[in-house]
């Protein structure tokens, strides 16, 4: 038995990045295929079963993100460099570069850029049990894809815990801290929610 019990993830990157990496998937066993519907500003990615015993009416685990459009700017330092050497002015030095002033003040080149952003716990990122460990697995790799954002999950594996955490695209080590629950030590000395005259 595979489960995720607890996921949180902040992933961003391209939505063109996404459907590349779609292009040509290694995806899980039990996954044949995955279904992307794009709704407005919303993207889910869901999972096709190969087992033909589960109904066409059960569905299947899926990846929601949104989409949002991002203003990224173009780095052109190499054109100021030669902007700079065709003026014959140097780089180094103490005098007056001439030319140069009106090309800093100037914005540089940008686009609007698609990306889709993962973000928020698993009832939010990763929705339906079945195949949900699979295409968890499919969203770690995707967050191994992604430049910028971290997910951490816990999973269980043959009654077996394990932590997974991947941030801005590289694993890193991650660990479980136990902690019995207090409300067991806690008996007649907590508030009594029920009949508290503070809350209506």
């Amino acid at each position: 038995m595979r489960c995720v019990y607890r996921l949180h993830s902040t992933l961003e990157l391209p939505l063109e990045d996404v459907y590349d990496f779609f292009d040509d998937p290694a995806l899980p066993a039990d996954v044949e295929d995955v279904e992307i519907t794009r709704r407005n500003n919303t993207l889910i990615i869901s999972a096709v079963s190969t087992d033909d015993e589960i109904s066409k009416y059960t569905p299947t685990a899926q990846l929601k993100a949104s989409v949002t459009e991002n203003r990224v700017y173009e780095e052109i330092e190499e054109e100021e460099d030669e902007d700079d050497r065709s003026l014959g002015t140097p780089n180094t030095g103490g005098g007056p570069q001439w030319g140069t002033l009106e090309e800093e003040e100037e914005e540089p080149p940008s686009e609007l850029v698609e990306y889709a952003c993962f973000k928020g716990d698993r009832e939010t990122v990763l929705q339906n049990s079945t195949l949900q460990y699979e295409m968890f697995e499919v969203l770690c790799n995707i967050a191994r894809i992604a430049e910028k954002g971290t997910l951490t999950a816990i999973t269980a594996i043959g009654g077996d815990l394990d932590a997974v955490r991947i941030v801005d695209g590289e694993d890193r080590p991650a660990s479980i801290n136990v902690v019995e629950d207090p409300r067991e030590d806690e008996e007649g000395g907590g508030v009594d929610w029920r009949d508290n005259e503070f809350i209506s």
